[in-house]
């Protein structure tokens, strides 16, 4: 294990939640859009997350070469993607520009995105705190190499 591998265990940690952070305050942005470029209204983006190293098995503490090679490198992001599971807020509103005009059930009804501003304001919570929890990590990790090289400047 190296010297700094803890270091980038946690800043990895930090990137990841930066850019959950980002991306959920693109949806809170986006709570309103009723018409994107795409079509039809926003819909929220999930940030998935994996293990940069996906092997899950057992590994012996008394063998050192194979420590690098395991589980614990820290995290990426694999992929960035809409959420189509949860159904779109469907309105009443017969004078807003993007309602539905053609005949049918859902006639005068506007769809607007399927962002939970309470949801994700949660989870801006969440990411921030792991973020913070990170960012002590390192803090931690430099306090520690700052009393080691006063010991070893003595």
């Amino acid at each position: 294990m190296g010297l700094f591998t803890s270091i980038n265990i946690a800043s990895s940690g930090m990137g990841a939640q930066r850019l959950r952070s980002d991306v959920i305050a693109d949806n809170l942005a986006n709570a309103s859009t009723t018409r994107t470029n795409e079509g039809g209204p926003f819909r929220r983006t999930e940030v998935i997350m994996r293990p940069r190293v996906e092997q899950p098995y057992w590994r012996s503490p008394f063998l050192p070469q194979m420590l690098d090679n395991g589980p614990g490198q820290g995290v990426r992001v694999v992929e960035l993607v809409k959420d189509r599971s949860t159904p779109l807020r469907r309105v009443y509103d017969p004078t807003h520009p993007d309602r539905v005009l053609d005949d049918g059930p859902d006639k005068d009804y506007v769809f607007f995105p399927n962002v939970d501003v309470v949801t994700e304001m949660v989870n801006m919570l969440e990411a921030g705190r792991a973020y913070e929890a990170n960012a002590q990590v390192v803090e931690g990790y430099k306090s520690m190499f700052q009393k080691a090289l006063e010991i070893g400047g003595r």
